[in-house]
């Protein structure tokens, strides 16, 4: 197992950000809840406590045995963190009429001390608090200031236990990654050799080891996820694994065919499965979304399975699931932990009475491309757009008809080669075409028509967790309109959605 760092969730919103940040040093980290008790702490070189968005001084603050580490191992604590470890130990945390929520500047920085090395006076820091900590503990040090908060950082008793009132993680932390390569390579005396190659050569020994000469199959959606997966998979157990590809109906203007080439271009033993006709009566007169969502999910596991029973010996279920996925399926007391029944976690397992291996349960999506581009995933795949599961059945509003399909599918054909035509498609997250359920009057030659209106969505995201409408230039979005109502019959109107998430979600339904 990889030396580590241990980050303790407390429900911050920015948790995961501080493990992707500490990751991009080439670092590798783990969350896990902040009740979680550590029987070995063996292979583990340092911990954080992250922020809260609870008070220290609330009955029922959050509890840590913050005692139990002190002198064992290098401990940063992040706001709630900093403010935690100040209060148990004697010092004093109040609610101050001097909040800090935003951008701020260090005013004061012991530029001697090992967390503060390399960062500058007056730096940059993002805070967001309403408690600040008035008084430190007996012999703890002041490291850093602002001209509003008289402790923004500390250490305590020249021990190995630092305190920060701000977010280091935030990107508006100017000097955050270097703060945080100072605890974890300095201080805690990390390696950064946690890269793609490392973790590739690392997790195909795993994969052999686990899976020895038993058979593997795994469920391929055409996205970047389960197609790292497979390619790793194939890496260590070659013919061993089988992958099913299952054609829904609901994929993009001849994408079935498309991707089931590239699969097997890449070597891999891939079953297409054309199951259009069994989607499409499992929706027939379905309009409600989450109706809609459990029959696509219903009818997915039932094909999946009756193919992965044709086949003989298998004793292994292979899923794309990520860390993201596995973090917000623990149960964490605090809102950025809400649990979770991701499709990665749940379905299939309970139904087809498998083990379970997943290969990239350890990383994030950026993390997964890294992987991917390591393992020479075709650019087409590694870099597409996310697109939902139940696909097409998300974006037509109402009743799905192939009918319906076939005309979302050539009007989004049209909108994403156009991004890709004028070098516009890896500037945006995630893009598509929505069929709403209204017709309106149009003029085609002289003749009135009474026809479909559709929504373009473009949105820029890191994520996906909170996402902004793409500015798309006029003369572009002019075209795509003009193409669509021209080359798609039955479309007349063509709108585009400027709605950010939140408050919007990037899907319609």
């Amino acid at each position: 197992m990889n030396k580590h760092i241990l980050i303790f969730d407390f429900g911050s919103q920015y948790t995961q950000l501080i493990a992707r940040r500490i990751r991009e040093l080439n670092i590798y980290c783990e969350i896990v809840p902040f009740n979680t008790k550590i029987s070995n702490l063996d292979n583990v070189k340092g911990i954080i406590l992250a922020g809260s968005p609870f008070s220290v001084r609330d009955k029922n603050a959050l509890q840590f045995p913050i005692k139990d580490y002190i002198g064992v191992l290098p401990i940063l604590g992040i706001c709630y963190g900093a403010q935690y470890i100040a209060q148990q130990l004697g010092g004093k945390v109040e609610q101050s009429n001097k909040r800090e929520f935003g951008r701020a500047n260090l005013d004061f920085i012991k530029t001697d001390n090992p967390l503060f090395n390399k960062i500058s006076k007056a730096s940059q820091v993002w805070m967001s608090h309403g408690d600040t900590i008035t008084e430190l503990p007996e012999g703890a040090i002041l490291l850093a200031n602002t001209e509003s908060i008289p402790v923004a950082g500390y250490q305590l008793n020249h021990l190995d236990v630092y305190g920060i009132q701000f977010h280091p993680e935030v990107t508006h932390s100017t000097d955050g990654l270097q703060l945080l390569k100072n605890f974890t390579v300095d201080i805690c005396g990390c390696q950064q050799d946690w890269t793609p190659k490392s973790f590739i050569e690392t997790t195909v020994q795993e994969i052999r080891s686990t899976v020895k000469t038993e058979k593997v199959v795994l469920g391929l959606s055409g996205g970047v996820d389960s197609s790292v997966a497979a390619l790793l998979l194939h890496r260590a157990i070659g013919q061993q694994l089988t992958c099913i590809f299952i054609n829904n109906g609901l994929l993009r203007y001849n994408e079935f065919n498309d991707v089931l080439d590239s699969y097997k271009h890449l070597g891999l033993n891939v079953i297409g499965v054309d199951a259009t006709s069994e989607f499409m009566e499992a929706l027939q007169g379905k309009t409600d979304p989450e109706d809609k969502r459990k029959a696509i999910g219903k009818t997915f596991i039932d094909i999946f399975q009756h193919q992965a029973n044709e086949l003989k010996d298998v004793n292994w279920l292979a899923q794309g699931t990520i860390y993201p996925d596995v973090i917000e399926s623990i149960s964490v007391y605090g809102p950025a932990a809400k649990i979770k029944s991701h499709h990665n976690v749940g379905g299939l397992p309970e139904k087809m009475h498998l083990k379970i291996i997943e290969p990239l349960r350890k990383l994030f999506k950026d993390e997964v491309r890294r992987v991917g581009a390591a393992l020479e995933l075709p650019d087409h795949i590694l870099h597409r757009h996310p697109f939902p599961g139940p696909g097409l059945g998300i974006r037509i509003l109402g009743e799905v008809t192939l009918e319906k399909v076939n005309l979302v599918q050539k009007a989004d054909h049209i909108f994403i080669n156009g991004l890709k035509e004028n070098n516009l498609y890896h500037q945006v997250w995630q893009a598509g075409v929505i069929l709403l359920p209204i017709q309106s009057v149009g003029v085609m030659g002289d003749e009135r028509t009474y026809e479909n209106a559709v929504a373009l969505r473009a949105v820029t995201s890191v994520d996906g967790m909170t996402a902004d409408w793409c500015h798309l230039p006029y003369e572009f979005l002019a075209k795509i309109s003009n193409d669509i109502i021209n080359q798609v019959k039955g479309v007349n109107r063509v709108v585009y959605d400027i709605s950010s998430k939140p408050p919007a979600t990037i899907e319609w339904e």
